[in-house]
């Protein structure tokens, strides 16, 4: 029960985080809003969060794990009622980052317990178990939310997630258990982890695998509508489509992470992406064939997360708590670098080169990876 509860703290993380986006358009017609500006709330969260996390979770390492995921949860909660309440942008963007601090509590967190409650032979399945939630918030939450949220009014939405993470507070309240062993941490945990290194350099393997992924996803609209002529519910169905094959991902990943290790899975997994990423270079294809492709590049890049994590908590050297926020931070640092080059890549050499940009950024996570793996063995 103490890893359901976890994961559904993570489902209400990913669905207040996640459910912006599909409600983006009225949220900006409410607020009179241009999209330069509506931008700032998928960025301001991104932002906070990469800063504050880490250092929110230095601050609280001396706090039971429970208490920690009772504020974050709370502070979470509070931030959704005030974005479902809130009378103008700047206290929707106050918010937002609010909701990042409170989330930065809980999702690296919830890692640190499930790596702390589970034989080393399993913390790959109980991380995937833990993590399934924000996965599952992408399939089922965000457009259930989306649907709610347009249904009833945008600001629906947010209570839903204000309820949620009140349900979660009496979970953990009542599942985690008080006296949970944990390793002791504080600012001076979280600047020994910053000026180490090598264990930098295995987190930072986290930025360069998402930011090959981000090349694509995140420009995956305009390349399906610019090359397959799709429109709302053909991009719609692959982007379905891209999420049960992230919860497949979620769970293959932690298995194999347990049966081969993290090195090997992330190793296949970066010759997976390379090899799948230039097929998104010469569409137009077979509606099936590029269902297959979607549902592959998926299920390749969300292996990963369960398999860098048990890395992470073995290999940084650091407390695993401030290991795996920086992990967390690591996450929002790949997406924003992988937009970043996916549209510079549109504007100067047009949507057909995501593929084979986004598979070189993948070769270059493998090299990434080897490297970090031989200078952290080194050390």
């Amino acid at each position: 029960m103490l890893v359901f509860i976890l994961s559904l703290a993570n489902f209400a993380i990913g669905m207040g985080v996640f459910v912006a986006i599909g409600l983006l358009l009225p949220i900006r017609q409410a607020f009179g809003l241009d999209e330069t500006q509506s931008g700032l709330i998928l960025t301001i969260y991104a932002v906070t969060y990469a800063i504050g996390s880490p250092v929110l979770v230095a601050l609280t390492g001396a706090r039971s794990r429970r208490n920690v995921l009772l504020i974050g949860l709370g502070i979470f909660a509070l931030s959704a009622i005030m974005i479902a309440l809130a009378p103008t942008a700047q206290v929707l963007f106050g918010a937002r980052a609010l909701s990042a601090l409170g989330a930065g509590m809980v999702t690296p967190v919830t890692a640190g317990v499930a790596a702390s409650i589970s034989a080393p032979e399993r913390q790959g399945k109980v991380m995937a178990t833990v993590f399934a939630g924000l996965t599952f918030a992408q399939v089922l939450g965000v457009p259930a939310g989306t649907w709610i949220g347009y249904t009833f009014g945008w600001q629906s939405a947010f209570w839903l997630v204000a309820v949620l993470s009140i349900v979660c507070i009496a979970g953990i309240a009542r599942f985690v258990p008080h006296d949970l062993p944990f390793e002791v941490t504080g600012l001076h945990s979280l600047g020994e982890a910053l000026a180490n290194w090598r264990g930098l350099l295995v987190i930072g393997f986290t930025t360069s695998f998402l930011g090959s992924i981000y090349v694509i996803y995140t420009n995956i609209a305009p390349l399906l509508e610019s090359r397959m002529g799709y429109e709302r519910d053909g991009i719609t169905f692959l982007l379905i489509l891209f999420g049960l094959g992230a919860v497949v991902g979620n769970y293959l990943g932690g298995w194999m992470a347990d049966r081969v290790g993290p090195l090997r899975t992330l190793g296949t997994l970066c010759l997976l992406q390379i090899a799948i990423m230039p097929a998104f270079s010469f569409l137009p294809y077979a509606d099936w064939m590029l269902a297959g492709v979607m549902i592959l590049f998926a299920v390749a890049g969300w292996s990963f997360v369960a398999g860098q994590q048990v890395r992470v908590v073995r290999m940084s050297g650091n407390p695993p708590t401030v290991s795996l926020a920086l992990n967390a931070a690591a996450i929002y640092l790949g997406a924003t670098i992988g937009s970043s080059i996916g549209a510079l890549a549109i504007g100067a050499l047009g949507p057909d080169s995501l593929g084979l940009i986004g598979a070189g950024v993948a070769v270059i996570a493998l090299l990434h990876l080897l490297l970090s793996h031989r200078v952290a063995h080194r050390g």
